[in-house]
């Protein structure tokens, strides 16, 4: 047996030659079927992986099935999907309201909203209710893992994966090691996410990691110079797009968020650091306010049609 072999063995707590992260990773969980939930279940599926996604409420859950096979057929009209590719990613996708459902599960996915109250809620009972091998993986963007985690046992099997929305297209994902996650569980979710086609890059945690943290400033300081008057929303955004090489512009990245979930990162890096630069700029909360949260509203700082473009 190489050498690379054993140390392999080592990192994954001696898995047999046979063995790959796939095979210790069959059946997934992802509990949440919003926004993001939604784009993992189709990365996860994608990838070959069966997958149950869990919601509340039945209402939410016939709403995402709908979105989910919308989103897809966009990408077919786009020539970037085919109709089969659709057709086997919702094949291997089951929908439930039971929470029961994840009892089985090698690995489950936490997709709800930013509160950790809500999260703990959540994991406790999954605590109860899985295989003590089971891993725990909360999607946060901005919340402490290690207080999410005081409601559970094996906090050694908690790790974040903060995945970039839309999830299926962006190729990064942040895999976050809380104070007890242990190494073994670190190697296999970044070798997973390795199957997802994602770059992990390891993140201690700290609030914002490192993703939400950086452009939080940035987003922050565009949403004042549009309240200030020095430009249009869209001037702002061509300038940072063709000055600084930008796919999007900061203002129109806040509205594909969602400017709510924003406002969230906002608050939590204000609140914990109490640092100006993330204190969330007025325009912001107006808009929250007033409902207008970015393309899934329809409205934000730019208003949209039905596929997501910008109308004006």
């Amino acid at each position: 047996m190489s050498e690379n072999k054993l140390k392999l063995e080592d990192l994954l707590g001696g898995i047999k030659d046979s063995d790959s992260p796939k095979d210790q990773i069959e059946n997934i969980a992802i509990i949440g079927a919003g926004q993001m939930g939604r784009g993992i279940a189709q990365t996860v599926a994608a990838s070959g992986y069966e997958v149950v996604v869990i919601e509340q409420s039945k209402d939410q859950l016939e709403k995402a099935k709908a979105l989910l096979q919308e989103t897809m057929e966009r990408e077919i009209a786009r020539w970037s999907m085919t109709i089969s590719e659709m057709k086997a990613i919702l094949g291997r996708i089951k929908w439930s309201l039971n929470l029961e459902e994840a009892k089985e599960a090698d690995l489950v996915i936490e997709a709800i909203f930013e509160d950790v109250l809500a999260k703990q809620q959540v994991f406790a009972t999954l605590d109860e209710i899985t295989p003590e091998s089971t891993i725990f993986v909360s999607n946060t963007a901005s919340l402490s893992l290690t207080e999410i985690s005081k409601v559970i046992k094996r906090k050694d099997k908690l790790v974040g994966m903060h995945f970039l929305n839309p999830v299926p297209k962006i190729p990064l994902v942040e895999v976050i090691r809380e104070v007890e996650t242990s190494n073994d569980t670190i190697e296999i979710i970044k070798a997973f996410a390795a199957k997802l086609g994602k770059t992990a890059i390891e993140v201690y945690e700290y609030p914002g990691f490192v993703t939400t943290r950086a452009i939080v400033p940035l987003l922050n300081e565009a949403m004042h110079i549009y309240l200030e008057g020095l430009a249009t929303a869209k001037d702002i955004d061509t300038a940072m797009k063709l000055g600084y090489k930008f796919s999007s512009g900061p203002l129109e990245l806040a509205d594909a968020i969602g400017l709510d979930e924003v406002l969230i990162w906002m608050n939590t890096l204000w609140n914990s650091l109490g640092e100006p630069r993330f204190r969330p700029c007025p325009i912001l909360r107006k808009l929250v306010r007033e409902r207008k949260l970015g393309v899934k509203t329809g409205e934000g700082f730019y208003k949209y049609n039905e596929d997501g473009k910008i109308i004006s």
